[in-house]
């Protein structure tokens, strides 16, 4: 198969979608691989990096779309992007399409079959090519939190963990999934005094048995929430639901609640937030505030460490890329369940309900679509 590696084109973006390593791996089982001119530069990887181990470097993203018959990124596919995918063309990587109903209409129009990384599963019910970034997502999410409460950033000019005679800052994560789980751990080592909310009694108790007292754990309703918030210096939004729109936990009307320059880190912008005042922003511009409350709502926030991210992404992704390669997409989704269901667009044909249920538009079976 010939795979595409185009370089990423969001503001701000700087991972790639194919390190040198995964690059070898796929020539070294009899594929070649194209990649976009600089594409690895953000994250620490010449074009000589990928020419060293057998990839042809091309000099325009027109030439990797045009030539390549599986396209591999990290973010989702942009306006321009989109116009050069072509029917039958196979694209893997971040789709994000609940709240994106752009994105998904181009996608539908261009014929392309699209998997999508964060709606692949496991055996365990996890999410393997989300959960590296979203780690990397819940271990910022503090330290940018941190920053954002700085005087000097709009902040309440609040340190973290205090000083001797001064008590911390008191962080809520809503979410013990794996970006909740990380951002607690990370926050709480800042010395904070942490909570974390979720719903499941079981994750509760996970919780509480691994990390005992290192930070508190509440089960989550919108009375805890809402009562929570109202002395936190910083709420960090971690909520998933596989493939959908992130749930809205904090309306407009608890920002008066607040301490006023407290910040709100939404992790679940990429899924439209689960702020009712949050809206994506960049690395470049990455803080806006809302009635005297804080918002870091950075939609690519494993971006600012890109080295990290893409080394950490190219881990899980590399073994679903080369089962693609290997045995085209049909007959590795036939023979992986769990890759099957990152299947969200095929031949014009929206194959994943929960995209469908949240834009309002028809949904087939992915096992049907396995059929055309």
């Amino acid at each position: 198969m010939l795979i595409g590696c185009p370089k990423e084109i969001k503001p701000q973006e700087f991972r790639v979608g194919l390190t040198p390593n995964a690059a070898g791996e796929a020539i070294a089982r009899g594929h070649k691989v194209i990649v976009e001119t600089n594409a690895g530069a953000g994250a620490g990887f010449s074009d000589d990096d990928y020419r060293a181990i057998g990839a042809e470097v091309l000099g325009t993203a027109e030439e990797i779309f045009a030539k390549a018959e599986m396209i591999v990124k990290v973010k989702e596919p942009q306006a321009v992007e989109r116009k050069m995918l072509r029917e039958g063309q196979l694209l893997f990587t971040y789709l994000h399409l609940a709240p994106d109903p752009e994105q998904t209409r181009d996608l539908l129009d261009s014929g392309c079959t699209a998997i999508a990384y964060e709606t692949v599963t496991d055996d365990r019910g996890g999410l393997p090519l989300l959960a590296p970034m979203s780690e990397v997502a819940g271990r910022l999410a503090p330290q940018v939190g941190a920053w954002t409460l700085q005087k000097a950033n709009g902040g309440r000019g609040v340190l973290m963990g205090g000083v001797p005679g001064v008590g911390p800052a008191k962080v809520v994560v809503i979410g013990g999934g794996v970006v909740g789980t990380h951002a607690a751990k990370v926050a709480a080592g800042m010395g904070a005094d942490v909570t974390i909310l979720d719903r499941s009694l079981p994750r509760l108790r996970y919780l509480d048995d691994v990390f005992g007292r290192e930070f508190k754990n509440q089960y989550s309703t919108a009375g805890a929430t809402a009562e929570l918030i109202q002395t936190a210096d910083m709420v960090i939004g971690a909520v998933l639901i596989p493939g959908a729109e992130a749930p809205k936990l904090v309306s407009r009307e608890q920002l008066s609640t607040m301490k006023p320059g407290a910040a709100l880190v939404d992790v679940a912008i990429d899924q439209g937030g689960c702020f009712e005042t949050s809206r994506a922003t960049t690395h470049a511009d990455p803080v806006y505030e809302v009635d005297g409350i804080m918002h870091y709502c950075v939609a690519n926030m494993p971006g600012a460490v890109a080295r990290t991210s893409t080394l950490a992404l190219g881990n899980a992704t590399m073994p679903f890329m080369l089962a693609l390669a290997d045995k085209g997409w049909k007959q590795a989704c036939e023979d992986d369940p769990h890759l099957l269901n990152g299947l969200n667009v095929h031949a014009g044909e929206l194959t994943y309900y929960a995209v469908g249920k949240a834009l309002g538009l028809d949904v087939i079976s992915p096992a049907l679509a396995l059929k055309k």
